[in-house]
C-alpha cells in the first residue's frame, strides 16, 4: 500500500481527496435524510412529497446546506486574520508570542527577499504582493458572503411559504434578514464554530495527538508555542 501511495496523486493530495470524498458522502446523506424529513412533514401537513431531485434544488435544502457553509467559512476568516495580531502562548495554533504582526519582508520573503520559486504575484510587487499578502483571508471573506447570501434568499423563501401557509403576508429581503428566526438560524452555527476553534486553541496548549501537525510534539513543554508534530 505505501508502495503504491509513494508519489502517487492520492499520496500527495490525501488531506484534499479525503475531505472530498467524506463531504461528497455528507452531502448525500443530507439530502436523502433532509428529503425524508421534509416529506414526513409535507405528509403530516397534508401536502404532496417530493422526489430527490426536487428536494435537492429547493430552497428548504439550500438554507440547510448554506447556513452550514457561512458558519463554516466565517470561522476561517476570522481565523485567519485574528492569528496575525493575536497568541496563544503553549498552543501550535499561536505564533511566536515576539512575532505579533504581519512580520518582516525578510520572515515573508516578499519584496527583494522573494526568491525564484516564489509564486509570480510575489515576485511582482505593488498592488499584486498586496492583495497575494492576504488572498487566503479573502476568498474565505468572499465565500462566506456568498454563502450568507444564499442563506438570506433560500431562507427568505422557506420562511414566507411558511407564513403564506399560516395565512399571514409575506416579508421582504431585510425584514427576513433583520428577523429573530434569521438571526437564530445565524447565531446558532456561530457559537458554535468559534467555542471549537478557542477550544482547539487551549486544548493542543495541554495535550497531544502524535505525529499531526495540529499538535505539539508529545514530549514538548506546555509553555513551547508554535511547534508541530
Amino acid at each position: 500500500m505505501k508502495r503504491f501511495l509513494r508519489g502517487s496523486f492520492l499520496r500527495d493530495n490525501g488531506l484534499s481527496a479525503g475531505f472530498g470524498a467524506m463531504f461528497l458522502a455528507a452531502l448525500v446523506g443530507q439530502a436523502f435524510a433532509g428529503q425524508a424529513d421534509f416529506n414526513h412533514r409535507q405528509l403530516v401537513e397534508g401536502g404532496s412529497p417530493v422526489t430527490l431531485l426536487q428536494y435537492v434544488t429547493s430552497s428548504d435544502f439550500a438554507v440547510n446546506v448554506a447556513e452550514n457553509w457561512q458558519s463554516e467559512y466565517l470561522q476561517f476568516f476570522l481565523y485567519v486574520f485574528a492569528t496575525v495580531w493575536l497568541v496563544q502562548r503553549g498552543s501550535p495554533e499561536s505564533k511566536p508570542m515576539d512575532q505579533i504582526g504581519t512580520e518582516s519582508d525578510k520572515k515573508q520573503k516578499t519584496g527583494r527577499y522573494a526568491t525564484e520559486d516564489s509564486p509570480e504575484w510575489v515576485k511582482a510587487g505593488g498592488w499584486r504582493t498586496a492583495v497575494f499578502s492576504r488572498s487566503l483571508g479573502i476568498v474565505m471573506a468572499v465565500i462566506f458572503l456568498l454563502s450568507w447570501t444564499a442563506q438570506s434568499i433560500s431562507g427568505l423563501s422557506v420562511y414566507n411559504a411558511e407564513l403564506i401557509a399560516d395565512l399571514q403576508d409575506p416579508v421582504s429581503w431585510l425584514g427576513y434578514v433583520g428577523s429573530a428566526e434569521f438571526w437564530n438560524r445565524t447565531l446558532q452555527n456561530w457559537q458554535s464554530e468559534l467555542l471549537a476553534v478557542g477550544s482547539l486553541a487551549v486544548m493542543s496548549v495541554y495535550l497531544r495527538q502524535r505525529g499531526s501537525p495540529e499538535s505539539k510534539p508529545v514530549g514538548t513543554s506546555h509553555a513551547k508555542t508554535e511547534e508541530s508534530g
